[in-house]
């Protein structure tokens, strides 16, 4: 409300997702060693910080609705198109292994879906910024799911070549004498 009159729902939204990152960024630290705590730690404070200074840069130096609007948007979608961009890294393996294993579909569908939502959601009334960056994520989402569908039947095949190669193993007899066989 401060930046763009009536956006309730959007602040909203974004401070839910907020607690529910915050809360998973606790269970990180309480499971994980202390070499990745002071990393992760070093990040969420860089981007701590980030949101402060943009907060008071944005409330201080910009007087109307227009330019703040104007500046948390286009550092709105920037950001928003990163995160929707992050899995090309996994997309990047899915190609070279001919594999989906490491992209779960149920991910993939939620990746596609959820920008989806929020591209007819920025339509009515038209909001450019939520617009753009979650039609861009609706893409790249859409990229991820026909990824999934070209390697699927691929994957199956991996996964069940692993399965028999682990199935079979070395059994020693007497005498060292060893024997390869399958087990059930």
């Amino acid at each position: 409300p401060w930046v763009h009159p009536n956006s309730t729902l959007l602040l909203t939204v974004n401070v839910t997702g907020g607690i529910i990152a915050l809360f998973f960024v606790i269970l990180f630290f309480i499971y994980s060693d202390r070499k990745k705590r002071l990393k992760v730690g070093l990040v969420v404070l860089l981007e701590f910080i980030l949101a402060v200074v943009l907060a008071l840069v944005v409330l201080t130096r910009l007087h109307s609705t227009r330019h703040r609007s104007l500046a948390v948007g286009i550092i709105g979608d920037v950001t928003i198109i990163m995160m929707y961009a992050s899995p090309f890294s996994v997309m990047k393996r899915v190609i070279s292994t001919k594999s989906v294993e490491y992209m779960p579909f149920y991910l993939s569908l939620a990746s596609f879906a959820c920008p989806f939502a929020w591209t007819c959601y920025g339509l009515l009334p038209f909001d450019p910024f939520v617009c753009f960056s979650n039609g861009t994520g609706t893409l790249l989402g859409l990229g991820q799911l026909i990824l999934y569908a070209i390697y699927y039947k691929s994957t199956k095949t991996q996964m069940e070549a692993r399965q028999t190669a682990e199935g079979e193993s070395c059994v020693e007899l007497g005498g060292g004498q060893k024997r390869t066989s399958l087990q059930p």
